[in-house]
């Protein structure tokens, strides 16, 4: 088994982990405001940052199994050698919108909430943890991508 369907099944289920927690927070957030009458206090913030790691873990996941969405109206009218050149340039611009979005930016995030030292309100976790995933799932995107540029 090489390194990259590894890396397809650890975040498969550290996907699956991730919302399941997010599935029993928001029942146990619902039965505790209609049934208890008293809604937790920590609920609502863990079902957001639970929803920022599955959204941005599973575009990374996505783009690893290239099921994300595609506009095909352009690549359908090319011929088979220039399908594979836009193919190639895609993914280029891709790993440079990962690098520079994703990477740089989110390290920057991650740096500048660490520095300031901040503080989820409710949960009291560091800002610096939930915004992590975005520099690791530009990391994965672009391993993903070259991957696939090796594999051409």
């Amino acid at each position: 088994m090489d390194i990259r369907n590894k890396i397809d099944k650890v975040l498969a289920k550290l996907l699956i982990i991730i919302m399941s927690i997010m599935v029993i927070n928001v029942l146990w957030q619902v039965f505790s405001r209609y049934f208890l009458g008293a809604p937790s206090s920590y609920t609502d913030e863990l079902a957001r940052y639970l929803m920022i790691w599955i959204g941005i873990l599973g575009a990374a996941y996505v783009s690893g199994r290239n099921k994300h969405v595609a506009i095909d109206v352009l690549p359908s009218r090319l011929s088979a050698k220039s399908q594979k050149k836009l193919r190639l340039v895609v993914r280029i611009l891709i790993i440079l919108f990962c690098l520079f979005a994703l990477v740089i930016g989110g390290s920057r995030l991650v740096y500048v909430t660490y520095v300031l030292d901040q503080y989820s309100p409710a949960l009291q976790v560091p800002l610096a943890l939930v915004y992590m995933v975005m520099p690791i799932s530009g990391l994965l995107i672009i391993y993903y991508k070259i991957s696939d540029i090796l594999n051409l």
